[in-house]
Order: structure tokens, then C-alpha cells, then sequence
């Protein structure tokens, strides 16, 4: 089916200057003592932050084909006795190595193709061995180690204080290259741990796991012709997939003709696919059938007390236009547009059916988020990345961080200030009062071309309490976690 080319915008051509996180490859950096620039670190803020994104976005002249296909890089802030101190270090992976010592592109990639012969492309696609494990999207804490997540591919198992790579984890049971989310669920009650997986037959994974990532169960699911889930919701005793209406176009991809970002075709008149799914045994409890729609991220889910479960996402009308402006995301180019919105979705989890589907906040955002401890609970608060006031799509990147609530329906915002851009906002819960929360943003500083960890009180919504340089520009990223002390 034909899609529409994503709209264009009139803007300036030349580059905004976020782009500038992206110019060179990110330096290492740490252990170091951070430098406090204003007010203070508060002293429940206690554990350590940790941030995962593309540290590099070329080889030699050779730049990457998509802001996801970029070198997986790690942020660690600790927090201790009002002090920080940051680290950031590359996830060393297989493809990390090889191609540092090639000194050019060896892989394909979520937006690029395979630079060799058709035949070890082929063959890669079928062994898993010509497409990097970029280890680049999120973060996962264990007691133990932390994960560095991609969700093509197996974890890669890192040292929680230094960074130091230890090596892909296969956790004692996933087999190689199998795939797990960069989105797994935390049960804020049991510590149980959900995640899921896409292989090339577009075969959905879900996994039930311990705290410790040990599997307790996992089932499989067929999508038909679907390759992409990137995230899903928890709410109460179920768990949640929106499956948007995708399709993969493999003979191009095969023929490496195209790259898998490209061959992901949108049906305009297909339906969104809602799967309810019981936690516990993992059974489909019932399917249902939507509009169409595209989401990559799902803010929270949760059981209301007439049985209907309520969930939010970001919801874009398709994954053409999104897709595009992700691409031109590091080039500070971004001529293609789509909208992002706040949904909220209810429907009989029994009988699958829509019982409401609005938008309850009208500005563009995305990373919606809730609390750890309100993941699959009742909430109120969920908070999204967007943009400032009086700012178009396509004008400039996220420069302010909303919270929305639904119980009066309001909308508080923090302005980051002009040339100042966000990345997704952490909340933190205060380790001294379980009343307190912080909000943990790493903000590009464009005018004085610096990267800054700012502190927000996720009460008031106002300006920063404590904000910390860091001591090298850190990308623009995508997801971090937190560990308590």
C-alpha cells in the first residue's frame, strides 16, 4: 500500500543546535567528581542514574544511516552524601570492537545496509551475524550487573560501577541473538520482571522472569506479518500489546536491497491489534481491534475499579513520519514532521473491547512515564517530554518536561529555557521521604555547548534544585533506570 511521504516543514535548512551533541563521537569520561553549578543535591537523593544512547554516529567519513544505529553509550551519576560523581564509558560490544579497529561501518543496522557481499548478508540474516548488537536504547539494574539493552539481540552485562562491559547475557537461558525488549516491566510489588522479544518470523516472546532475570515462564504469540513492538504496558494482573498495523517488506531486505527501518511498510487500512495477556500464565485472555495507529512508548496501565483497564501512550498517526524524523534527529535537520499526543485508552479486558479512546493531553510529547512504584498500579501523574511553549514539530527539539493529571485534567510544565534541550526524564523516588520525588533530566546546554544533569522536585514542577555539570557532551540518549543506595 502507498503511504503519503511525511510532511515537510518551511523552516531553515540549516542545522538547530542540538545537533551539536552529535558532531563526534562522545568521550569516555570518570570516574570524576561532578561540579555543582546551582543550588544542592538533596539528601535523599541516594543510588546512582543511569542513561543509554548513541555515543557515536560515524566511522571515519562514514556516518550512521539512523539516530538508532548509533554505538550504544553508558551514563552513571552516583549520588552519595550530597556529592555525584559520573561516569560514562561504551558498551563494548562484538560489532563495538570490530569496527573500531576496521576503522569503518562492518554491519547492518536498523537503518543500514550490509557494506559486504550478498551472500554473507544473506547468510547473516539467518545466523544473526551481520547485523550489530548496537546495545544502545536502555538500561536494566540488577543486584549484580547491569544491562545494557537493544531489542534485536541478547543484553550485554556491565559492571554497575565502573561500566565496564562484561559481555553479552544470555541470563542462563536465552539463546543467541534471541531477542529482549529495551522496555522490560518491573512489578513495583513482587519485583517480578516481563519482557518480550520479536524474531524474524514476527513471532512475539513474552517473558516472565524473577527479580534476578531468571525465567519463570514464557510463552509465544504469532503477529502475522508485524516486526515491531517496542514496548507494552503492565495493568494489574495483565499484561497489555498495542500491535500496530505494520508490515515487513522481505524481499528487498533480503536482497539487501533495503535497510529494515525501510522495509517496515504502514497499512492505512489496517486496525491496531490489542492483546490482553493474564501475567501469570502468560494465556491470551482476548484480542480486540482499534483504529490504526502507531506507538513507540506506552506510559503505564492499571486495573480501575469497575474491571476495565486503563492504559497511555504517545500516539502518532503512522510510523512513516515518525520513523523520518528519528533519521534527521542528529543532523538538526528535521524536515519531516509528526505529532505526538498523550492517549488514554480503556477497554473490557474479558471481552477485549474499546470502551474509550481520547487524547487527554493535545501538545506534542513523547516518553511518557509514571513512577516505578505506580507501574501496573492506579496513577496519577504521568509525565512526557515536550515541547515549550509557542515551539512547532520540526522547529526544535523537546525543551520542556510536562506533567499531566488526570485527576483534574491539568497540565504543569517546566520550561528548560531557550537553547536547552531534554532528554527523557527520570522520576526518583526520595530515599528519605516516600512523599518526595525527583525528577533526573540529563540537558544539553547549547550556548555554553555542555551536557548538565538537572534536578527537579517532581511536586512542584519548578526550577531546578541542583544542576551538575558534566565534564563531556553526552548525545542526546533515550532511557535510563535508577538504583537505590
Amino acid at each position: 500500500m502507498t503511504v503519503a511521504a511525511p510532511l515537510k516543514s518551511s523552516i531553515d535548512k540549516s542545522p538547530q543546535p542540538w545537533h551539536k551533541t552529535f558532531e563526534a563521537p562522545a568521550p569516555e569520561f570518570g570516574p570524576v567528581n561532578l561540579e555543582i553549578l546551582s543550588g544542592q543535591i538533596p539528601a535523599g537523593l541516594q543510588g546512582a542514574f543511569y542513561q543509554n544512547g548513541t555515543g557515536r554516529l560515524e566511522r571515519g567519513s562514514q556516518a550512521a544511516g539512523h539516530w538508532f544505529d548509533g554505538d550504544g553509550a553508558i551514563l552513571r551519576v552516583g549520588f552519595a552524601d550530597g556529592k555525584a560523581t559520573g561516569t560514562y564509558r561504551y558498551v563494548q560490544t562484538e560489532g563495538y570492537k570490530a569496527e573500531s579497529a576496521a576503522g569503518k561501518y562492518l554491519y547492518s543496522n536498523y537503518g543500514m545496509r550490509y557494506p559486504g557481499p550478498l551472500w554473507e548478508h544473506v547468510w547473516g540474516l539467518l545466523k544473526g551475524g551481520s547485523v550489530k548488537n548496537s546495545a544502545n536504547t536502555s538500561v536494566l539494574a540488577l543486584d549484580h550487573k547491569l544491562l545494557a539493552l537493544w531489542e534485536a539481540g541478547n543484553p550485554h552485562s556491565l559492571d554497575l560501577e565502573t561500566l565496564e562491559t562484561i559481555g553479552e547475557a544470555s541470563l542462563g537461558w536465552l539463546k543467541k541473538n534471541q531477542s529482549f525488549s529495551a522496555h522490560p516491566l518491573r512489578d513495583p510489588l513482587s519485583g517480578e520482571i516481563y519482557s518480550i522479544g520479536v524474531n524474524a518470523l514476527c513471532q512475539l516472546s513474552i517473558y516472565r522472569c524473577d527479580a534476578a532475570c531468571n525465567l519463570i515462564k514464557q510463552t509465544m504469540i504469532p503477529l502475522k506479518s508485524v516486526p515491531l513492538v517496542h514496548s507494552f504496558v503492565m495493568a494489574g494482573p495483565y499484561l497489555v500489546f498495542a500491535i500496530a498495523p505494520l508490515k515487513m517488506n522481505a524481499l528487498p531486505l533480503l536482497l539487501n536491497q533495503k535497510c529494515y527501518a525501510d522495509a517496515i511498510q504502514w497499512d492505512e487500512a489496517g486496525e491496531t491489534r490489542l492483546i490482553v495477556v493474564d501475567r501469570e500464565s502468560l494465556e491470551v485472555v482476548s484480542e480486540g481491534r482499534a483504529e490504526p495507529w502507531f506507538q513507540w512508548h506506552c506510559g503505564n496501565g492499571c486495573v480501575e475499579p469497575d474491571g476495565s483497564v486503563r492504559l497511555d501512550f504517545a500516539r502518532f498517526d503512522d510510523f512513516i513520519a515518525i520513523n523520518e524524523v528519528l533519521r534527521e534527529v542528529p543532523s538538526g535537520r528535521m524536515e519531516s514532521t509528526a505529532y505526538g499526543r498523550l492517549w488514554s485508552l480503556r477497554l473490557d479486558p474479558k471481552a477485549g473491547k474499546v470502551l474509550s479512546n481520547e487524547c487527554v493531553l493535545d501538545r506534542d510529547c513523547e516518553f511518557p512515564l509514571v513512577p516505578a512504584a505506580k507501574v501496573g498500579q492506579p496513577w496519577q501523574h504521568t509525565y512526557v517530554l515536550m515541547h515549550r511553549d509557542g515551539v512547532k514539530t520540526g522547529e526544535d527539539w523537546f525543551g520542556a518536561i510536562g506533567r499531566f493529571d488526570y485527576e483534574t485534567g491539568e497540565l504543569k510544565q517546566v520550561d528548560l529555557g531557550a537553547g536547552n534541550y531534554g532528554s527523557e526524564a527520570l522520576h526518583v523516588a526520595d530515599t528519605l521521604d516516600p512523599d518526595q520525588g525527583w525528577l533526573l533530566d540529563v540537558v544539553y546546554h547549547s550556548v555554553a555547548e555542555r551536557s548538565e544533569l538537572w534536578v527537579f522536585d517532581a511536586l512542584t514542577m519548578g526550577e531546578p534544585v541542583c544542576r551538575l555539570a558534566l565534564p563531556g557532551t553526552v548525545p542526546i540518549g533515550f532511557h535510563g533506570t535508577w538504583q537505590a543506595a
